[in-house]
């Protein structure tokens, strides 16, 4: 298993998948995951990312009145360190082009836009369709684990 490769006073933006693994707590990727939220508990680095990622980690814990879980992701997203960035009219109209360009869904083009917009130093995601976004510095989850 590979380690992620964290620098110090980082920016880092979290796609949704890495949040919902930890939240979650995903045997395969806790341990992976771990010292990125301990840097960021240190105040080593900053993680950002959409208001959007609220909704999409809500919906499947509000279908199922799971009000663990649905406290769990508020306390996370709302409550902790973490800084979620409003969607703007900038980051829509950016959106709206990495979507014409690269053919990635809309949430995708919003998450990818928004860090765009704050030269984040990594994008951390599960979703391999960020390598089709040109100066996004994904880093795949699984293909650091197989690593």
């Amino acid at each position: 298993m590979g380690t992620l490769n964290i620098l110090a006073s980082s920016l880092i933006y979290l796609d949704t998948s890495p949040v919902i693994y930890s939240v979650e707590k995903f045997p395969e990727y806790v341990p992976l995951l771990a010292p990125l939220w301990l840097k960021l508990q240190a105040g080593e680095i900053e993680i950002v990312s959409s208001e959007l990622i609220l909704m999409e980690t809500l919906v499947l814990p509000l279908r199922n009145s799971n009000t663990i879980l649905i406290n769990a992701y508020k306390q996370l997203l709302v409550s902790s360190e973490m800084r979620l960035i409003p969607i703007s009219l900038s980051i829509l109209k950016q959106a709206a082009n990495l979507r014409a360009i690269t053919n990635i869904k809309t949430p995708d083009a919003i998450h990818a836009a928004t860090a765009l917009s704050l030269n984040c130093n990594q994008f951390i995601t599960n979703d391999k369709g960020f390598r089709n976004v040109t100066d996004l510095p994904a880093v795949i989850l699984n293909e650091v684990l197989a690593s």
